[in-house]
């Protein structure tokens, strides 16, 4: 087969893997349809469980309360099937790795997918009530906190991104000593700044309270020292490079 041939081969195999995938999260999206409102309002509860009486959230576009139960929905079915989605992905990947490629590639990922919905977990159950407890306290005598449902969205989706790929430094870690690219002592001594970097990022994609930045520092630089801890436990050296 030259080199042509295969080319075409991989473009078939990538788009049924693409196709399996998108049929998957589709399927599963037709199922969550009817409960799309149901969705959002759990979505939602953190902030509404923090509004005064008889506060509710508003929607400002005509389309809104129709269009953002569905993204809801569209997302959760995402999530719901993303080990399939993986399992897509490694299908496609796997005939060009090394057996010793194969043998950490497939528990970074299992890993890799729990730790981001762990981050998720963590934005909605302690992240959330803590931000929105002070967004409604701070608002001034008389005014009256109404939330757009698509920007309370586009809101949570920015968290949820942003813990789950803060529950990623754990695989970032080993996958960088196992390369060869940085070494354990390196990663103690870059300590310091892990620590203040840290808390840069918690003041980008947090509220501007102490708290809420901690949250999401502080986690941050656990996860980074317990990558260190895993990574000094396998065994082995480096992974070789490819010839």
């Amino acid at each position: 087969m030259n080199s042509h041939e295969t080319f075409i081969s991989h473009l078939i195999e990538l788009r049924d893997r693409l196709l399996h995938a998108i049929v998957a999260v589709l399927l599963v999206f037709v199922v969550l349809t009817p409960f799309a409102a149901d969705l959002y309002a759990r979505l939602a509860s953190p902030l509404l469980s923090k509004l005064p009486k008889g506060g509710q959230m508003i929607a400002t576009d005509v389309t809104t309360p129709f269009f953002v139960p569905l993204k809801v929905a569209l997302m959760a079915a995402f999530l719901i099937t993303l080990p399939y989605v993986l399992y897509q992905v490694w299908r496609f990947i796997a005939p060009g790795l090394y057996a010793h490629e194969k043998k950490l590639v497939w528990p970074l990922v299992i890993a890799s997918t729990v730790l981001f919905f762990c981050g998720m977990s963590f934005a909605y159950f302690a992240v959330f009530p803590v931000v929105f407890g002070f967004i409604t306290a701070a608002a001034p005598s008389g005014v009256a906190v109404m939330t757009d449902i698509d920007k309370y969205l586009s809101f949570v989706l920015t968290m949820f991104v942003a813990f789950g790929i803060t529950f990623q430094v754990p695989v970032a870690v080993i996958l960088l000593v196992r390369m060869g690219v940085v070494t354990l002592e390196k990663l103690r001594e870059a300590r310091p700044y892990v620590i203040v970097g840290a808390f840069i990022l918690g003041a980008i994609f947090t509220p501007p309270d102490v708290v809420s930045q901690f949250m999401l520092a502080v986690p941050l630089w656990l996860l980074y020292e317990a990558g260190i801890v895993v990574a000094g436990w396998m065994p082995g050296n480096p992974l070789p490079p490819k010839p």
